[in-house]
């Protein structure tokens, strides 16, 4: 460090000056060491010195490129695209104006996505009545769907987006094909799932639980976060852009709902379809209600596992079977049985083994002691047992095991309930009662252990019934509930789609409908819930008197009001109304009960009202296959039962969706996509968030942030509504699940750039003073790529009508998708910037009314999948007459018997071999590096029909090929020195001038080198796939990975084969 004030460098030796030994002392000459000392020092200081200026070096340097950096960022900002919104103040409802602002450069799905919806709403377009008089015949048809009724407590999942893409799709569709059109929305009052969410909220606000408010002011509750926030999911239904009539708008627990379900079941009550009895149902502790199966996940357990369960502090230990033993009552004999869940052994009331069980002969008829409770139970024999499998012998337990209970009535055991309604062991049962139940686990094992009488525990596959709104584990309980006798109106359903009535698409589900159908169990419609319909059925009795326990089930009347249900009892009961004393039934009934009847309660059944008269039966009804039994087999059993039709005529079932890798969607995978995080988009770090937002076990967690990174690594890019439905619709293929790519879905994003800047580029052609023609009738000037253009949107336009009418989507997608992208982008737009350019008016006039055509047709092909872009852009092209309907969504959907022209085939194969010729081209120069360097093209034809063929197209490719000239060589005037070949076609060879573009020598090395790059890595690919045991231990997926690698690798070696090959043929 330099002092500077002195000069002298701090800490150094200090060395006399000449002045200091003239004024001062003598200096005395230094010894050896002392020399050797000071030489060590400097030797240290120059060595300190050239450390320092490195470091202020680097630090300069580092100043430098922080301040490089700062201006590169800055840059970078720069570049970087302001999202664009519509921020233009509108009146709610009012049409967007799209006149008076520029178009933006780019599409922006928040700009786009924004005011269009409101307008379509307050218009009315999506009503059956806009433009006609829906009591008069539509000679174009009618088409009637319902919406399957999402949760009022529901947020927006992709099951959702699925579903609505598809049905909005379908609707738009027929709409715009001229038919009275009407897709009715509702939404379920999804009793059980509504009840928990006010249960939460009310215990979070006031520490209250429905018990200490009662049942009354708890439902007054629920009606009041219903009026809050029940409309949460209409929002998110619209923000998909569905086409619903709103003004039919029907919830489940609506006055015209309560009207169709009390009617429903008094009905069928009466008819003695709906009884009362006393069996195992699915028994919810937490919830304290029944539930229905689709309420119950499959939980598959391999082995040993602990799992959290609600209400106990330590994980619960399941996937393990306990054997133990039961003494034979005077002997000194034991059988050991095994059971997963070692509690429920407090209810055993037998133990069976097999008739032909010669192991267990001598043991017929002879009883068993209780390992715990000391009473003696029988050895039965039943076929069921499996000798087999482990001792052949069964703990039976009928009040608490499904099998159980068939051998408990097969003979006439003791029905043992050892379990309370809140999931604690009952007062029957001992030193255990009052116990938990998981607790007992604990307590019945060491039991039995310090009596001796436990054998082992081993790991068990299991099971596990879970409920899939609390997580609770399932218990099997015996229950008095109401039941509905399904047998006959499942024989008449299932008979419906065998003699064709009714028509289930695709038909692989045909055989599990029959299946279901053919072996129906008869359904628990009773939940001991508060919110929900509840059931219109009372006990009756007479005042002062004790009805007689053995007939107390025909005091139970069912009444459409209180009033009738007296009047029923009395008669029944032989009383006078007045003595009669009615309870009406505690429980409500299932929300699929409702749900049955929605196809036909949404229009006012039982009363025969207009909406009912025009708009039952429907034509289709559109959901996902796994509600297949749940909703749609009893829509059409209530249906057929309660007025004798069909509630609709085809039944389409999409599939499920999966994550990119074929895996179920879960949250503790981390693969669960909200579709809103599709359409707006979302951070890696914001998608964290919301696993910590969840009900995810904190242990699960980590593992599901590693899954979110691993599948979105930058996060979930904005998408928009457009491209997240048309990637929807077009992964559709019967049978087979979706594994949804967010790749995909991004890609059809960029595909909407696509379609702004093609309508950007037509509007700029066209012109400001444009002005289209009345009609589509050609002018008569069309050029040959006019007259393929307009062919190849005929041959679009049959695809998407006969993708629609057979409910294949992908063929409706993939023609819009390979018009727009493929024939007018890639083609047709660039082939007219030479007409446009040029001063010819007759030619320009016919380019420019074509491109208008095609451009008209392709946003009203595309529209029923993309309605908001289609919109948009709809809106900014000129309209042929005045008299045009004021949206894209009541405008006629294309028709081929509407077109002035017809589809020419030969003309698409001739452009078809046109494309060829500039991919071979393209391809050539991308070879040789020759980017926008113009060169000489020299094309060589085996005839002249093919060069006849061609020839309209020489200028369309020399545009598309940024050729200097094309020229047409034969035998007779040779190809020019310097010309690299490709042949196009066994007819066609085309030549590419190099000589003079390129430096021969540079481009071989260059050519070589990736030759080698290619080169290397399919050596070593195809080594691997020739290893011995390649074909069993490699997966079949990596094998066509493989395989298709190896092919691509091929193809990208034989090109560079080639370019070298035609290098080096080139003189130089």
């Amino acid at each position: 460090m330099v002092n500077e004030s002195d000069g002298k460098q701090s800490g150094a030796p200090s060395v006399p000056t000449d002045t200091e030994a003239a004024n001062g002392s003598e200096v005395k000459p230094k010894s050896e060491k002392e020399l050797k000392k000071e030489a060590l020092k400097r030797a240290k200081l120059e060595k300190f010195n050239e450390k320092q200026q490195k470091l202020k070096q680097l630090s300069d340097n580092k100043t430098k490129s922080d301040t490089n950096d700062t201006k590169k960022d800055n840059k970078k900002e720069k570049k970087e695209k302001t999202v664009v919104t519509y921020d233009r103040q509108i009146k709610a409802g009012d049409k967007k104006d799209v006149t008076s602002d520029p178009m933006p450069d780019s599409y922006s799905p928040k700009y786009v996505e924004s005011v269009w919806y409101d307008w379509w709403e307050r218009e009315g377009f999506f009503t059956p009545e806009y433009g006609r008089d829906v009591t008069q015949p539509n000679p174009k048809g009618q088409f009637v769907m319902v919406i399957p009724p999402p949760n009022v407590t529901g947020v927006l999942h992709l099951g959702h987006a699925l579903t609505n893409a598809i049905e909005d799709s379908v609707t738009r569709w027929h709409r715009m094909k001229g038919r009275t059109t009407l897709w009715n929305p509702g939404c379920d009052h999804a009793g059980i799932s509504t009840q928990i969410v006010v249960e939460k909220q009310l215990w979070r606000q006031n520490q209250t639980t429905r018990h200490d408010l009662g049942r009354e002011r708890f439902v007054d509750e629920i009606w009041k976060w219903k009026n809050e926030k029940g409309d949460k999911i209409y929002d998110q239904l619209k923000r998909l852009g569905v086409s619903v009539d709103w003004s039919r708008a029907t919830f489940t627990m609506d006055p015209k709902m309560c009207r169709a379900v009390t009617e429903a079941f008094v009905t069928l009550h009466e008819q003695g379809l709906i009884y009362r009895s006393n069996r195992l149902v699915n028994w919810s502790c937490t919830l304290r209600s029944a539930i229905s199966d689709i309420e119950v996940d499959k939980v598959e357990l391999t082995g040993r596992t602990f799992l959290s369960v609600p209400g106990y502090d330590q994980k619960v230990e399941f996937g393990v079977l306990h054997k133990f033993a039961y003494k034979v009552d005077g002997s000194d004999e034991e059988i050991v049985v095994a059971t997963t869940r070692i509690e429920t052994m407090l209810g055993d009331s037998a133990v069976a083994v097999h008739p032909e069980d010669t192991r267990y002969t001598h043991l017929h008829g002879k009883q068993v002691i209780h390992s715990l409770l000391g009473r003696k139970m029988p050895i039965v024999c039943d076929e069921f047992v499996d000798m087999t499998f482990g001792t052949g012998a069964v703990k039976i337990t009928p009040a608490h095991d499904p099998n159980d209970y068939e051998v408990g009535k097969r003979h006439n055991l003791p029905f043992i309930n050892i379990m309370t309604d809140s999931g604690l062991i009952s007062e029957n049962c001992g030193p255990f009662s009052g116990q938990k139940r998981f607790d007992a686990r604990k307590t019945v094992l060491e039991a039995l252990k310090a009596n001796g009488l436990y054998r082992e525990t081993v790991e068990n596959p299991q099971v596990l019934p879970v409920c899939n709104r609390s997580r609770d584990i399932i218990e099997p309980l015996i229950k008095y509930q109401w039941y509905v006798d399904c047998k006959e109106m499942a024989k008449k359903s299932a008979d419906a789609v065998r003699n064709g009535e009714l028509r289930i698409i695709p038909d692989i589900h045909e055989k599990i409908w029959y299946h279901w159908l053919d072996n129906i169990r008869d359904w628990c419609i009773s939940r001991q819930s508060w919110w929900g319909h509840r059931i219109p059925i009372y006990f009756a009795k007479v005042k002062g008197q004790t009805p007689d326990a053995t007939q107390t089930e025909e005091h139970w009347i069912s009444g459409r009001t209180v009033e009738e249900a007296r009047l029923k009892a009395a008669k029944k009961l032989k009383a006078s109304p007045e003595d009669i004393e009615l309870t009406q039934d505690e429980d409500v009934l299932d929300t699929w009960f409702s749900s049955g009847l929605f196809p036909f309660a949404i229009f006012g059944w039982p009363e025969k009202t207009q909406d009912l008269e025009l708009f039952y039966p429907g034509n289709l009804l559109e959901t996902g296959h796994d509600i297949i039994f749940f909703w749609v087999a009893r829509m059409v059993m209530f249906g057929l039962q309660l007025l004798g039709k069909l509630p609709f005529k085809e039944v389409y079932l999409h599939s499920i969706i999966r994550d990119a890798h074929g895996r179920k969607m879960s949250k503790s995978l981390g693969n669960v996509i909200d579709p809103l995080h599709v359409i707006h988009g979302i951070s890696l770090e914001d998608l964290h968030q919301t696993l910590y937002n969840s009900n995810l076990d904190p242990t699960e967690i980590d593992r599901a942030k590693a899954g979110q990174k691993a599948d979105y690594p930058q996060g979930i890019p904005e998408c928009g509504t457009d491209a997240m439905r048309f990637a929807l619709c077009s992964y559709l293929t019967p049978g087979r699940d979706i594994n949804l790519d967010i790749k995909r879905v991004e890609g059809y994003r960029h595909f909407c750039n696509k379609l702004w800047n093609a309508v950007k580029f037509t509007l700029m052609t066209l012109g400001s003073d444009f002005v289209p023609n009345p009609t589509n009738k050609l002018t008569g000037n069309e050029s040959k790529i006019d007259l393929w253009i307009l062919s190849s949107v005929y041959t679009a336009t049959e695809a998407c009508n006969k993708g629609f009418e057979s409910y294949d989507f992908p063929q409706a997608t993939n023609a819009c998708y390979s018009f727009w992208l493929y024939q007018l982008c890639d083609l047709y737009l660039e082939a007219l910037k030479p007409v446009t350019q040029s001063t010819d008016a007759v030619a320009i006039n016919a380019a420019k009314q074509t491109l208008y055509t095609v451009v008209d047709v392709g946003l009203r092909l595309l529209h029923p999948f993309m309605p908001f872009i289609t919109e948009e852009l709809f809106q900014r092209l000129a309209r042929r007459t005045g008299s045009e309907p004021p949206s894209i969504c009541v405008t006629p959907y294309p028709e081929v018997d509407q077109f002035d022209w017809k589809r020419d085939e030969q003309l698409e194969s001739d452009v078809s071999l046109m494309q060829n010729i500039i991919h071979s081209i393209r391809s050539l120069r991308s070879e040789y590096n020759l980017a926008k360097t113009k060169v000489n093209l020299y094309l060589k034809f085996d005839g002249t029909d093919t060069h006849n063929k061609i020839q309209p197209f020489i200028e369309i490719i020399k545009v598309l090929t940024t050729s200097l000239s094309v020229d047409i060589v034969s035998d007779s005037t040779p190809v020019p020195e310097g010309c690299a070949i490709v042949p196009v076609s066994d007819s066609i060879e085309a030549y590419l001038m190099l000589k003079g573009f390129i430096d021969v020598n540079k481009e071989t090395e260059r050519l070589k080198t990736k030759r080698e790059k290619i080169n290397g890595p399919l050596i070593k690919l195809r080594a691997s796939t020739e290893a011995a045991d390649y074909q069993q231990k490699v997966p079949i997926d990596v094998q066509s990975a493989n395989t298709d690698k190896i092919r691509q690798l091929e193809q990208e070696l034989n090109k560079v084969l080639e370019a070298i090959q035609a290098i080096s043929l080139i003189k130089d």
